[in-house]
């Protein structure tokens, strides 16, 4: 096997085992099926669009194979004609963790002329330091110093619109909420705004004609940030001055989102002492195991709206677990589901530890 890189950072920000599973998946199906020549993988990374691709010499695919070759259960053919082994699933399940990270898997491929799969992934760069990452609480931000920041946030959907509204209100800032391209120009024309966060996708004038007519109306120098729940408008140029740290990806990462204010306002943030910091875990009465297993399967699948619906449901059902579920939903809220599953999992172990052995070895 071959392998080739280009210039990658030192770290990026991912899911770790969905990416590790496609990967291994497209290796071991290269490696299966080239019996003669090599497999070669190679990554590019530009713009912090990352770009991998498995390339084999193995027999190829016809165009009748390739429609299908992502379709459950459908095994390709090795040299001879003779159908592989395996549960012809690997690649299926690749395309599907693919689109749950946001990203594409693409095949070319010639009969007698290998095939080569592509991934392309929005991972962007981290570069914060080693003692920042070992101590998040220090990172906590209450507040900034200096006057009111005024922000427009422009999308019409307001599930969108509020998120930004709550994560930052609490901070000092004032969030005023347009819900189209025309609304934000109407508002613009008589409020004075230090900044604006710009949906591409809405009905009437998109994001970058909104942006466009903005410029034309004398506010060349008014900081902008597109929000795209695609990846890949990350990579694209324009002619507006909108550099790719400018784009931020829905669902918006708080640290990203504060980055870009920190960088675009010259803001100085106030933190936390770390005494302040809140409990990893509410000193209340979790749900029972099975409600809470349930609700482990949702975060695990990544299933933000099926969480917050499930939370509801827990919120009725089992009133004395308030603050707990109150603790899960504002860690969904800031998609930190790497935290919720850990406390979950928190939970389920206390839950087993309090279960007197008699009635968990009860038929």
């Amino acid at each position: 096997m071959h392998s080739r890189t280009g210039n990658l950072p030192e770290l990026v920000r991912a899911d770790e085992k969905r990416l590790r599973q496609i990967l291994i998946n497209l290796l071991g199906n290269a490696v299966k099926f080239t019996r003669e020549g090599q497999v070669s993988f190679r990554v590019d990374y530009s713009r912090e669009m990352a770009r991998f691709e498995i390339e084999d010499t193995g027999p190829g695919m016809s165009e009748a194979e390739l429609i299908q070759v992502f379709e459950p259960f459908v095994r390709g053919t090795a040299a001879g004609g003779n159908a592989s082994s395996g549960t012809g699933l690997g690649l299926t399940i690749s395309r599907m963790l693919t689109g749950l990270m946001g990203g594409e898997l693409t095949v070319r491929s010639q009969p007698g002329a290998g095939s080569c799969f592509a991934v392309k992934l929005y991972l962007p760069e981290l570069r914060a330091r080693a003692s920042q990452r070992a101590r998040p609480e220090l990172l906590r931000r209450t507040g900034y110093l200096g006057a009111r920041q005024r922000l427009l946030v422009v999308d019409n959907e307001e599930d969108d619109r509020r998120l930004l509204v709550e994560r930052l209100v609490p901070l000092g800032f004032e969030l005023l909420q347009a819900e189209s391209g025309e609304a934000a120009l109407a508002l613009l024309a008589h409020e004075r705004v230090d900044a604006v966060f710009l949906d591409l996708a809405m009905p009437g004038i998109d994001g970058w004609t909104t942006l466009r007519r903005l410029r034309e109306q004398g506010l060349g120098a008014l900081p902008a940030a597109i929000v795209s729940a695609n990846a890949f408008d990350k990579a694209l140029e324009n002619d507006l001055g909108i550099r790719p740290q400018d784009f931020l990806v829905k669902p918006v990462r708080m640290a990203e989102l504060l980055a870009w204010l920190q960088q675009r306002l010259a803001l100085q943030w106030v933190h936390a002492e770390p005494d302040e910091a809140p409990a990893s875990a509410p000193a209340s009465l979790p749900p029972p195991a099975e409600t809470l297993r349930a609700l482990d399967e949702l975060v695990r699948l990544g299933y933000l709206r099926g969480i917050q619906k499930k939370l509801d449901a827990i919120d009725a059902d089992h009133p004395a677990s308030a603050p707990f579920v109150a603790n899960l939903r504002a860690l969904a809220r800031g998609f930190q589901l790497d935290t919720l599953a850990h406390l979950i999992a928190a939970a389920l172990a206390d839950a087993a530890v309090a279960t007197p052995k008699e009635a968990t070895d009860a038929p």
